[in-house]
């Protein structure tokens, strides 16, 4: 493979426990220079009287996004498949002084996305925040996907569709009353383009480019679309890839800080530095950035998972079957390190 020029200095001085490289989990956020103008702000401000619909609600980001947003005085309408994990959730946010409203719902399912949306607005009259968390991760190789279209449509449909759905049922509203926001949980990897997760960062990429362009309509009707471009986050939809398990990750809760600053600020995009970073880098010189995501893809082995020795995928409702460890070596963590937060 052509030597990248710096690569392996970059690697070695990932490897020291210190460095100039920060945590992400300890700064999972950078406020743009329109969010610091508008002053710190408060997340019970924010949220407080208002109706936030949360899909993916019954675990992960979804389930901490949706505690904090309870706390802080806002009403929650969670949304997720499992009927008994989402009753759980709700039970936790009430014990805390919150007010919750669980709606079970298969969002691969057209009809029952409708039926559920009407409900909402029925019992509710309005809709303030949608928060679009629920979704797919399927990390595989193009060549092991050669007779797997149907991963495709998957992600497809839960990642891009259900979200289209809701976005459809929603908006009317918040147009009416001139104020709204809608949320989609991206991905890093939409703006790194790493290998292994076409399906998924594709699917990842349409919501944000409908949404970009759908604000254009909106702009000057108070309504926001914000697109978080969520780095790698410990939840059970990373679970069946076992070298995760070494890899820099943020916490559910971490993540839900993040849903919270954006909800805070109305930011239209927010996520880590180094994606934007990759994202420029990417635009000035695709063929060295093909380069980086090519050591990248023989540096990790598909998962155990991928191969068919566990789970194939997880949505964000599942939990996934236990697979066997996958050691990492040091390199492979030191490169993990380097590009912390990155789906490789």
């Amino acid at each position: 493979m052509p030597r990248i020029p710096g690569l392996e200095q970059l690697v070695e001085m990932a490897a020291k426990p210190v460095g100039a490289f920060g945590n992400i989990a300890s700064r999972p956020a950078v406020l743009r220079p329109l969010d610091l103008l508008r002053g710190a702000g408060s997340l019970e401000s924010a949220v407080r009287g208002k109706v936030i619909v949360i899909t993916g609600a019954s675990s992960g980001i979804g389930e901490e996004t949706a505690m904090q947003i309870g706390a802080a005085g806002g009403t929650v309408v969670l949304i997720a498949r499992g009927k008994e994990n989402l009753d759980l959730v709700a039970q936790r946010i009430r014990a805390a002084g919150g007010t919750a409203d669980p709606r079970p719902c298969d969002l691969s399912d057209f009809d029952q996305i409708d039926r559920v949306a009407q409900e909402i607005l029925e019992t509710h009259h309005r809709v303030d925040v949608l928060i679009n968390n629920a979704g797919r991760s399927i990390r595989r190789s193009v060549a092991l996907s050669y007779d797997r279209f149907h991963d495709y449509e998957r992600t497809m449909q839960l990642n891009y569709f259900a979200a289209v759905r809701l976005i459809l049922r929603f908006l009317p509203g918040m147009r009416e009353q001139q104020s709204g926001q809608i949320i989609n949980i991206s991905s890093y990897g939409v703006q790194t383009k790493v290998p292994r997760f076409g399906a998924y960062i594709a699917s990842k990429a349409a919501l944000d480019t409908l949404c970009d362009s759908l604000q254009a309509e909106v702009h000057d009707e108070g309504v926001r679309f914000t697109t978080i471009h969520m780095p790698l986050v410990r939840t059970p939809m990373i679970a069946p890839t076992k070298l995760y398990d070494r890899f820099p990750a943020l916490t559910p809760e971490d993540a839900g800080h993040l849903v919270a600053q954006a909800i805070v600020h109305r930011s239209r995009r927010l996520g880590p530095p180094f994606g934007s970073l990759a994202g420029l880098a990417d635009s000035f010189s695709p063929a060295i950035m093909d380069e980086i995501r090519n050591r990248g893809y023989k540096m990790f082995p598909d998962s155990l998972a991928a191969k068919g020795a566990s789970a194939p995928d997880a949505d964000a409702a599942a939990t996934p079957a236990p697979a066997a460890a996958e050691e990492t070596t040091a390199t492979q963590t030191a490169f993990a390190h380097l590009t912390r937060g990155t789906h490789w």
